[in-house]
């Protein structure tokens, strides 16, 4: 059974921050793995995560800088992880799984924006490659420590997704590359994931979850002009924020921390979350929301089979 896409009523908000999320939850004796924890969104989730109690592993492709990063911090281990490379996906999978530790938290949070076109691994398009399918492979390769955790997966998306589909003839942006377009396609494959990892997973007491986080000034932009940020409105040419709905990393790494722990959701999974909460489905012209692209439940199984047969891991192949 899916949990319906509409709001929940969870008290929380836009402004909510992750420690406002975690009030009153002990994560103490819990398992995270939170991919890009060490910049960003990602920090403050493992900030926030640590602080409540839980032991936060950050796997980094720059683990130098991640462990810089995390200095200081209770409970946080670093290691190394290169999402657009699916041999170094594996290899931290097996060091994980040789630790024999289960997994309680995992959140899909380090990912790339827009950026030129770059081909990884066998020629594929990076952003589709780095924010989806490396992410496909670690949880895949994490399965059984996953399963034996009763895990909620966490793939951090976007309002992006509703820039485009899936796009069935041409994945790989081999005819054509538009970096927006091919940004859009890997936050829908975010959502998509998380539909079918739920529905394949829920039997062994995991849930998925998709999130947008919201706007936010983050290293996230790092392929972005000065001069396109301010077209867009986003910051002066001085570099300040001007647009007012944009958040804090305190309030943008809310939602994600939510629904990685938030009672609210037991029993819950297969949904699109933004504010702190579940989305609505989104309305033609209307700001918000998850568009029926994200959720179709046969698209996102067609993306499992797709990814399955890309990177040759698929943790359910003997049960389907």
């Amino acid at each position: 059974m899916t949990t319906p896409q509409h709001k929940i009523g969870s008290g929380f908000g836009a402004r909510s921050t992750a420690d406002d999320v975690l009030s009153g939850i002990d994560l103490s004796g819990s398992t995270a793995i939170v991919t890009g924890g060490y910049s960003g969104l990602g920090l403050e989730t493992t900030r926030a995560l640590a602080g409540a109690g839980a032991r936060v592993v950050v796997p980094a492709r720059r683990r130098a800088a991640a462990q810089e990063a995390i200095e200081g911090m209770d409970g946080v281990e670093t290691d190394d992880l290169d999402l657009s490379d699916l041999e170094n996906v594996r290899g931290f999978a097996e060091r994980f799984l040789t630790s024999g530790r289960n997994v309680d938290i995992v959140i899909n949070n380090a990912g790339v924006m827009a950026c030129p076109e770059t081909r990884v691994g066998p020629g594929w398009e990076a952003q589709f490659a780095t924010n989806h399918l490396g992410h496909y492979a670690l949880i895949n390769h994490l399965w059984p420590a996953i399963a034996r955790g009763g895990a909620r997966v966490i793939a951090v998306s976007s309002g992006a997704h509703g820039i485009t589909g899936v796009r069935w003839d041409d994945v790989q942006f081999e005819r054509g590359y538009d970096r927006w377009q091919a940004y859009g396609q890997a936050k829908t494959a975010n959502v998509l994931f998380a539909v079918q990892l739920d529905a394949l997973g829920r039997d062994a007491g995991v849930r998925a979850f998709a999130l947008h986080p919201g706007s936010i000034l983050t290293p996230l932009q790092r392929h972005l002009a000065k001069a396109e940020m301010v077209d867009a409105g986003w910051i002066d040419e001085n570099g300040n924020p001007t647009d007012p709905t944009f958040k804090t990393p305190e309030q943008g790494a809310a939602t994600q921390v939510w629904a990685a722990t938030s009672p609210q959701l037991a029993g819950m999974g297969g949904v699109y979350c933004e504010d702190c909460d579940i989305a609505e489905a989104a309305d033609n012209g209307s700001e918000g929301g998850v568009h029926a692209h994200a959720t179709d439940p046969e698209q996102a199984a067609r993306l499992w089979a797709l990814s399955a047969d890309l990177t040759g891991v698929d943790a359910f192949a003997a049960a389907t």
